[in-house]
């Protein structure tokens, strides 16, 4: 099994220096390279340094490829309506010779207001925008030329250099969280990454069984291995477990919550993520508190044994996945998050090697 690990750059209620919290994230992403992990992903995300403080993936994940020796390193994701698509493929090509061909390029449209906002994009327009840049960044990665003549972005062709190491099929992913995301990610030939939610079964499956079936129908052959992403805790202690998952995965989702709207109306109304109108009544429905415990349960975290257990019993659910691991989050003391991770390492990771 895939195992990786995610940093989210998570400043929750600005309670530390962004400084410390970028130092904290860079130790941790060390540690992943030193413990053995196959990935180190990284995200974008702008203006909420309460939500998530990474505006430039490609740029943090270069000062890491000089600091690591074997782990992959990949961004999750670079969101593509908010950048030029021949910059981006400029970039991952640099990006892959410096990191001596250990570059994963993970890609995504993004879901929340103020970041299209502040960004000066219409978010109506993400699905047409993601999917022209999608296309045109990966025919550039493979032919050495950037060029389209779409709608959106008119590029006349230019070669791209230095060229990549290799090409990017079997190591390019799209983040899809939506029905309409996972189709496309199975017509580009992507691997599709997700962040958990909710509920495996009802939530999660679906999605990735739109992906598996576009793909299959699409190209004639089975799609790779999903990869999902969980917010864990690992510890000896299941009470201690109990304690610091309901604080502080739970104070993630809670800015989650703020950051995408999640509770708000306008996704019903906006071109393309009509999806997330469904989980937003949800929200109004329930209450948050009570989704926000349904997220925090949906999370592998526990002892060594009962994490084993859980991802064995998610492979029994949906199939072979990737497992991609966030342990620094809601704002949990740096020295918790770093002596889970070792724990999980220690003795969850090779585990899910055997699965």
């Amino acid at each position: 099994m895939h195992a990786g690990v995610l940093l989210l750059f998570q400043n929750y209620e600005n309670k530390a220096p962004d400084d410390e919290i970028y130092w904290n994230n860079i130790q941790l992403g060390e540690l992943a390279d030193s413990l053995g992990y196959d990935s180190l992903w990284s995200v974008e995300h702008h203006f909420d340094a309460d939500y998530s403080m990474c505006p430039d993936n490609l740029q943090l994940l270069s000062y890491l490829a000089g600091r690591t020796s074997n782990i992959k390193l990949a961004t999750g994701a670079v969101i593509l309506p908010w950048n030029d698509p021949l910059r981006v493929a400029e970039k991952v090509a640099l990006i892959d010779v410096l990191t001596k061909g250990r570059f994963i390029f993970g890609m995504g449209r993004g879901l929340a207001r103020v970041e299209y906002a502040g960004m000066r994009q219409e978010m109506s327009e993400s699905r047409e925008r993601f999917d022209e840049a999608a296309a045109m960044i990966l025919r550039a990665l493979e032919t050495g030329i950037a060029e389209n003549d779409g709608p959106y972005y008119t590029q006349p062709p230019v070669e791209i250099r230095p060229r990549p190491l290799a090409t990017f099929e079997g190591r390019t992913y799209a983040v899809a969280m939506s029905p309409d995301s996972a189709a496309a990610a199975a017509r580009l030939k992507v691997g599709m990454m997700s962040f958990v939610q909710g509920d495996i079964e009802t939530v999660h499956l679906p999605i990735i069984n739109v992906y598996r079936d576009t793909y299959r129908e699409v190209h004639g052959e089975e799609a790779p291995p999903p990869l999902l992403s969980d917010l864990g805790y690992c510890h000896p202690d299941p009470e201690q477990v109990h304690k610091v998952t309901r604080e502080y995965t739970a104070n993630y989702y809670r800015t989650c919550v703020t950051h995408y709207e999640f509770g708000g109306d306008h996704f019903s109304s906006t071109s393309g993520y009509e999806a997330y109108g469904q989980a937003a009544q949800l929200i109004r429905d329930a209450g948050l508190e009570a989704v926000c415990d349904g997220f925090v349960s949906a999370q592998i975290s526990g002892t060594p044994e009962q994490m084993v257990e859980k991802y064995a019993a998610r492979k029994e659910l949906i199939g072979e996945f990737g497992a991609q691991f966030v342990p620094y989050h809601g704002g949990i003391p740096y020295d918790l998050a770093e002596e889970s991770f070792k724990l999980m390492s220690k003795e969850v990771l090779p585990e899910l090697r055997k699965l």
